[in-house]
């Protein structure tokens, strides 16, 4: 062969890859021209659990003790044994039984713990009287109180300042302060994070949470305590959500395609999963952290045995929370939303490493013109819609209306179960343990199940069951029979709480479903702030908190119902989808 033709080859298959480029290149440029890339799309590509999540995963462990610390500390600080009795400073050389004959009065069989005779008990003691005589007349406790720590070996904060009797109510007040400083604190830390970012807003949360429970262990008095706590709030579901709830429009592989999150994207660890695996991620890092950490907070209490180190041992490691900057990335969506588009794609190549993954130049590319789309698309259209369009069309009125009472009852069953644990009658610290570990069971089956059965079903029965169970648990003798059908009853209510947290973002349409999630969020801290005194009544009767939580259940199971299912639907994304969403099942 000549070396003409040779070199005549050459340069003909040049000409061909030239071509084949220029090819490429207009095919892409046609591509990025008539489609759109979102999140998703890309988390597809960089790999949707691979080491760069599996890191972040593991990174949401401290805050979730975090979050059961600031939640459950209270019940802990404030726990009152459940024998206690007037104080008789004249009667201190008599052994705990001859006090109570000759000083407290019965009242029902039971020992009183609020009343003592009045009358002179030195004279009593002279003339060797023993026992006390029905007819005396009786007052209140004007010494103090005694209290039996066989069973709560520490005398706790609530013991130590006697509230109790009529000043019992002072910790109810005290707990409703707390989530009322929730409410503030998310209005707070939700505008701060839209303003600064997700990392910021996190770290200030939980610097808050942490200066708060540390004062905590020096308070002397019941005001005192009570602005510490209505401070604390401000840590509450923010110290930990803020790395984990991701912004709802995007929870479900058929939701609307949007590359901007406006409220709920408070993103940096679920948001980077893929989402196939959003269901298990979201179930199993609180059935797996979070209810750890809430078991093991009651044993920390009793072996500590001291409120003020209880107080600083819970709170002091918040303030790990100033090196979330080294581990978890800036959340991408709120980037996107700030117009850093480069920035957000920096943390995506990184993630590309990091997961060993191969992206070409052009779908980076690709992405970010999708991105400039976006943004001028949400300028456009977005901000049009409020809150109040969701109550413009009957159908989606109602299935708003209903999802806040079924989340109000949700959240105060949820809530009180773990309130209500010194009045089921065994032992508090192990009650409190099982209580809080059905989490793990329960999320773990709604991780495996939930997208399987669907969510009406569960919604429906999980609500249901829970009630019927708490019923059953008032109507049985105190002691074991009441704790395990009480703890029965947490166990479904589990189910329900996190079937409902994404049940709501499934039926309200996208261009008012942050808006709407964030008012039914708020309705859930108006009933924490009413679930302390729910739990109070068992200072009326030891079950009725019970009859209440068993009545919720079963009312909100059957207004459930009433609900459109979502599993295998498209979900809605306009006014007009939302309206006649469900309409024909």
């Amino acid at each position: 062969m000549s070396v003409n033709k040779i070199f005549y080859m050459s340069d003909s298959h040049q000409d061909e890859e030239v071509q084949e480029e220029e090819i490429f290149k207009e095919n892409a440029y046609n591509l990025r021209s008539t489609c759109t890339m979102d999140f998703d799309d890309m988390l597809t590509k960089l790999g949707e659990f691979g080491r760069f999540q599996k890191i972040l995963f593991i990174s949401m462990i401290p805050f979730s003790c975090f979050l059961a610390f600031v939640y459950f500390s209270q019940i802990f600080l404030t726990l009152i044994p459940e024998d206690y009795w007037c104080n008789v400073p004249e009667l201190e050389g008599l052994t705990m039984a001859e006090r109570l004959s000759l000083a407290i009065p019965k009242i029902d069989g039971e020992y009183s713990k609020c009343l003592v005779y009045d009358v002179n008990f030195t004279e009593l003691l002279s003339n060797n009287i023993s026992s006390a005589n029905v007819s005396w007349p009786t007052r209140t406790c004007y010494a103090g109180w005694h209290y039996n720590y066989t069973y709560i070996p520490y005398i706790s904060l609530a013991s130590e300042r006697d509230w109790v009797c009529e000043r019992a109510v002072l910790a109810t007040y005290a707990q409703s302060l707390f989530f009322l400083g929730a409410i503030m604190g998310g209005l707070l830390f939700g505008w701060w994070a839209d303003r600064y970012g997700r990392i910021p807003s996190l770290i200030a949360c939980n610097l808050m949470g942490c200066t708060a429970g540390i004062i905590t262990a020096y308070v002397q008095n019941f005001w005192q305590f009570a602005i510490v706590r209505f401070l604390m709030g401000f840590a509450f579901d923010n110290c930990f959500t803020m790395m984990y709830i991701l912004g709802k429009s995007e929870d479900q592989k058929s939701a609307t395609k949007s590359v901007i999150h406006v409220c709920f994207d408070f993103v940096t660890v679920l948001e980077y999963v893929g989402p196939r695996y959003r269901t298990l991620v979201f179930n199993l890092s609180f059935a797996l952290f979070f209810t750890t950490a809430a078991c093991l907070l009651p044993w920390l209490a009793y072996y500590l045995a001291n409120w003020r180190l209880f107080a600083l041992i819970t709170s002091a490691p918040l303030i790990l929370a100033i090196f979330t900057f080294l581990i978890l990335p800036e959340s991408a969506r709120w980037l996107i939303s700030q117009g850093q588009i480069e920035t957000a794609i920096k943390i995506l190549q990184k993630m590309e490493k990091s997961n060993d993954s191969q992206i070409q130049p052009e779908v980076y590319e690709h992405f970010a013109h999708s991105c400039l789309n976006s943004l001028q698309e949400n300028y456009d259209h977005h901000y049009r819609y409020s809150l109040w369009d969701i109550f413009k069309t009957p159908r989606l009125r109602c299935n708003f209306a209903l999802m806040i009472i079924i989340w109000l009852s949700i959240t105060l069953i949820f809530d009180v179960h773990v309130r209500n644990v010194n009045s089921l009658g065994l032992n508090v610290f192990l009650t409190f343990t099982l209580l809080c570990f059905t989490e793990l069971p329960a999320n773990t089956l709604l991780a495996v199940t939930l997208d399987k059965l669907g969510r009406r079903w569960w919604f429906c029965l999980s609500l249901i069951t829970s009630g019927l169970l708490s019923f059953f648990a008032s109507s049985v003798p105190l002691g074991l029979c009441s704790a395990s059908l009480a703890v029965a009853g947490r166990f479904f209510v589990n189910i329900s709480y996190n079937v409902g947290s994404q049940y709501a973002a499934e039926i309200l349409p996208t261009v008012v479903r942050a808006q709407g999630l964030a008012f039914i969020h708020l309705m859930g801290y108006v009933a924490l702030m009413v679930a302390p005194f729910v739990a109070y009544l068992s200072n009326i009767s030891e079950t009725l908190p019970l009859v209440v939580l068993g009545f919720l259940g079963i009312i909100s199971g059957l207004l459930s119902l009433f609900l459109p299912e979502t599993l295998n639907h498209d979900l809605p994304e306009t006014l007009h989808d939302g309206e006649v969403y469900g309409k024909k099942q």
